[in-house]
């Protein structure tokens, strides 16, 4: 069945494979996302990389790929940067998104912090009843004015394993009475591997 006709509206657990799907799409999303990366290859899980293209300029995405010695992700949606309004951007991404995970059909995603991009891929997943990983969750600025505060209280809706950085996030994931798993983790100090220029 063509990818494009296919009218999947959701999965059960059993139709699922047992991979990951890491999505990045902006600057900051690739520099979080890299250690989950490392320690995925470290693990020898199965998993992709689906970028979305949110940030397309070499200073903005490329050269972060290279410093960090990421491989290119496996799906990189084009033409994301055509569209301006966070409406139009945020359904590009998410119909995008929704195709490569009938394709790939991955068990969990994996998004992190509040841009577009991870509104997308948390959407998009928990439509087809893929089960959502945030990281970085529970941080709050308060502002209602940012886009960027709506997006993380709505991914936090969407998640199934929410990763707080401390204990202040996890208090505001419980205030908010989040209704997925929520875990405290700590940074590890072990550096990444970088390339050298």
């Amino acid at each position: 069945m063509s990818l494009l006709k296919s009218t999947r509206k959701s999965f059960t657990d059993e139709e699922l494979a047992d991979r990951l799907c890491v999505i990045v799409g902006t600057r900051p999303g690739i520099i979080k996302q890299a250690p989950v990366i490392e320690a995925l290859k470290e693990l020898k899980a199965d998993f992709f990389v689906l970028h979305t293209g949110q940030h397309y300029s070499y200073n903005m995405d490329r050269v972060f790929f290279e410093d960090l010695g990421l491989d290119e992700p496996e799906y990189k949606i084009p033409d994301t940067y055509k569209y301006k309004l966070h409406g139009e951007q945020t359904a590009k991404m998410l119909m995008e998104i929704e195709r490569v995970l009938v394709r790939e059909r991955p068990r969990i995603v994996v998004v992190t912090g509040d841009a577009n991009t991870n509104l997308a891929g948390a959407l998009a997943a928990k439509k087809l009843h893929i089960r959502v990983a945030h990281t970085e969750s529970g941080l709050r600025t308060f502002d209602w004015r940012m886009p960027e505060e709506h997006n993380r209280i709505l991914i936090e809706r969407l998640s199934d394993y929410l990763f707080a950085p401390n204990e202040l996030a996890r208090k505001n994931l419980e205030i908010d009475n989040v209704g997925g798993e929520v875990l405290v983790v700590r940074c590890s100090s072990t550096p990444l591997k970088r390339s050298v220029r």
